[in-house]
Parts: C-alpha cells; sequence; structure tokens
C-alpha cells in the first residue's frame, strides 16, 4: 500500500482536509451580523424587521455519491439513494441547528446528473426520500417544508450526479444561538455511530466528509477499471483505490452482527435536529454548538476567540474508524482534522448543566460524554489528546 504524506495524498486526490483556498477567497466578505455564529446570519431581508433576521445555508453530499453509485452498480441496492439525500439535507439543517434555527425552514434541491449512467429510478429514489425525510423530521417537531429544486442533465460536467440542497428560514434574533464559548466550560460530545431511536439502522458515523479518502483508501484497486467515471481521470492512478477491502466485506460490530464495508462508510448522515429542538426549548443555557463537518475534530477553531479547546477523546470506539485508520495509514493527527471520529456534534456549557444535555441526548439513543473543556489563551487552539498522544491545532 502507497502511505505518502497525508496533506499531499489529499491535494493529489483533489480534496484538502482544511478547505484553505476556500478561506483564503472568502476571508473579505462580510461574515453577517454575528461572526462567530456557526451559519451567517443575515438581517430580515424579506420582513424587515429588526427583531428578525435571515439565514440562508447551502450544501451537498460531496463525493460520497460516487460511492454510491458503485455500490448500486455492484449490489442493485437503491436504498444508497435515500442515504446520500439524508446526507445532503442534513449538512445544512444540522449547520442551521447550531444557530438555534430547528423548524420552519424552506429546502430546495440542486441534482445535476450524467443521464446515461443515472436513470429516472435513481432520481424518482432521491426526490421521493426528501418528501419521506421531511415527514419524519414533523414527527419529531422539525418543520421542513419543500420548495421544489432544479434536476438538471449535465453529462459533459458532472461525471454520475451531484446531489445539493439549499435551506432557508426567518427566525427572531432572541432565538437565535451565538458561539459564547468561554473559560470554564465543558464540551459534551454526542456520538455520531449506533442508532439513534429515529434511525431504522446501525449508524457507521461517516457523516459526509473525508469520503474521497475512505473511498480509495479503503476500497481494492480493481474498481479503478470497473468505474473509471467515479473518480478523477487527472488524479494519479496508483492513488485511486488502493486499499484491500470490497465493497461488500463484512465487519463485525459488536452488537450488531456482520455489516459491509459500503453499507458501513455509505451511512448516512445522522440528524440531531429532534435531539436540538428539545435541547433548545429545555432552557438549559447553552455557550455554543459545532457541528464537526469540514475541519472535524478543529471545526471549533473557526468559532472562538483568544480560546484553547483541551479534548481527551478515548480510542475510537467506532469500528469505522478505526477501519479507515488502518486502511489508510494515516497518522491520528490526520484523522482528528478529516473525520468526526466517533462525535460530530458538540454542546458547549457550563459543567453543572452537563448531565442534562447527556440525559436527553439518551432519551433518544444517542450515546454522550463529557470530552473536554475550555480555556483562555493567547490565541485559538485546539489540542486532543488520545492513547497515541497529544496533537495540536491553530
Amino acid at each position: 500500500m502507497l502511505f505518502m504524506r497525508d496533506s499531499k495524498k489529499y491535494a493529489s486526490r483533489g480534496v484538502s482536509a482544511d478547505k484553505s483556498e476556500v478561506h483564503e477567497a472568502i476571508k473579505h466578505l462580510d461574515k453577517g451580523l454575528y461572526p462567530l455564529a456557526f451559519c451567517k446570519v443575515l438581517p430580515d431581508i424579506v420582513g424587515g424587521d429588526t427583531d428578525f433576521c435571515n439565514i440562508m445555508h447551502a450544501d451537498t453530499a460531496g463525493t460520497k455519491t460516487s460511492l454510491a453509485y458503485i455500490y448500486w452498480k455492484e449490489t442493485g441496492d437503491m436504498s444508497v439513494w435515500r442515504g446520500v439525500t439524508q446526507d445532503s439535507i442534513v449538512m445544512n439543517l444540522d449547520d442551521m441547528g447550531c444557530v438555534g434555527c430547528v423548524t420552519d425552514i424552506v429546502l430546495s434541491s440542486t441534482i445535476g446528473r450524467n443521464k446515461n449512467l443515472i436513470p429516472g429510478e435513481v432520481l424518482k429514489e432521491i426526490i421521493g426520500y426528501t418528501q419521506e425525510f421531511c415527514e419524519l423530521m414533523y414527527e419529531h417537531g422539525v418543520g421542513v417544508h419543500l420548495a421544489g429544486g432544479e434536476t438538471a442533465d449535465v453529462g459533459d460536467i458532472v461525471r454520475t450526479i451531484d446531489i445539493g440542497f439549499t435551506t432557508f428560514a426567518r427566525m427572531r434574533k432572541d432565538k437565535l444561538v451565538v458561539n459564547d464559548i468561554q473559560d470554564g466550560q465543558v464540551i459534551v460530545g454526542l456520538s455520531s455511530y449506533g442508532q439513534s431511536s429515529y434511525e431504522t439502522e446501525y449508524n457507521g458515523g461517516m457523516g459526509s466528509n473525508g469520503l474521497t479518502s475512505a473511498r480509495h483508501d479503503v476500497l481494492k484497486p480493481e474498481y479503478r477499471t470497473k468505474y473509471p467515471e467515479s473518480f478523477d481521470e487527472h488524479s494519479p492512478i496508483e492513488l485511486m483505490y488502493c486499499g484491500s477491502k470490497a465493497l461488500t466485506d463484512k465487519i463485525v460490530i459488536d452488537g450488531v452482527g456482520d455489516v459491509a464495508v459500503g453499507k458501513l462508510v455509505l451511512s448516512p448522515t445522522r440528524t440531531y435536529l429532534p435531539f436540538l429542538s428539545k435541547l433548545l426549548s429545555s432552557g438549559i443555557p447553552i455557550g455554543g454548538m459545532i457541528h464537526c463537518t469540514g475541519g472535524a475534530q478543529t471545526k471549533v477553531l473557526k468559532f472562538i476567540k483568544n480560546k484553547k479547546i483541551i479534548k481527551r477523546l478515548d480510542k475510537p470506539k467506532a469500528p469505522l474508524f478505526d477501519l479507515l485508520e488502518k486502511e489508510s495509514g494515516t497518522d491520528r493527527k490526520e484523522m482528528y482534522q478529516v473525520f468526526n471520529m466517533g462525535h460530530r456534534l458538540e454542546i458547549y456549557c457550563e459543567e453543572q448543566y452537563a448531565q442534562q444535555v447527556m440525559d436527553l441526548a439518551s432519551s433518544f439513543n444517542i450515546e454522550s460524554a463529557i470530552v473536554g473543556h475550555v480555556e483562555d489563551a493567547d490565541r485559538n487552539e485546539v489540542e486532543i489528546t488520545d492513547e497515541k498522544g497529544t496533537y495540536t491545532y491553530h
């Protein structure tokens, strides 16, 4: 197996662990009313009421659709398209949830496909599940309203399919959660894996970040020649599908049984909105909320001011991340920047309220634990310690 310096390997595959070029491009843009809020918050452009604000967000399932495409072709399992649809929706909804927006959200889709490879039955599955997911959220007090969307046949620029969504909401400013992460607060981390009360099967915890690395580092080279449409032809061929696993190889998970590698990595991104809806109506004081997506365990760096975030993390309990680490040879420090490593939502609060937060998570069958605390510092810093060592990020 080829092991080169991980950041160099990611760049060669056309991706970035820290999105440095993106951040450089947008660094001079207006950050909205509250620069430390997890989503950009705009004045109430729609209603013109100073007591209200507008929030708009856009995201996609990223390269997870390429893996879904291969799995579907190999197995005929259409359910993978439901999963990546949820990925794209949740990457919007849960970011908005971190500023306190958990209902009355308008949702619009943008789907680009290669019609020669993606038939109408796949579109039907995607669009149908969008409605089904919204109905599930409604049952948990989360109002998401469909506003249609755009589906385009753009085979000249999309190799297989791209699934994106845009969300919009108008909400009262006094309902906002603006990150105010302070010295002495603790961090409650909510697991990304397992099976919550509103999920129908075990979730590997992958989320929608690090998929380019995951699929190429884990899956066998045979997929290079079998599905050349699933990767960029300009990438170094030796970095494409250089792992040891087939999609249908089984991983034994305690208490669950055998789970196919493909299904494990394709586990749909868990939404925390049912939990967040209850949390925000509980009256528990919250200092901040971080959705550990791009940047993973270092995501919080963008939402603090002169603070040191100190995390003490156990060896990842989720089998998926152990598999990814072993197959890729990626060092642990880089793993924390790319993958959520087992918890994808962080609640910052005073220690006296932590047990209430954890009890609420438990009511949804979501594991949680105090994973760290906050200290004052001269600059922003994240320090993570686990059984292998201590890693520092700025």
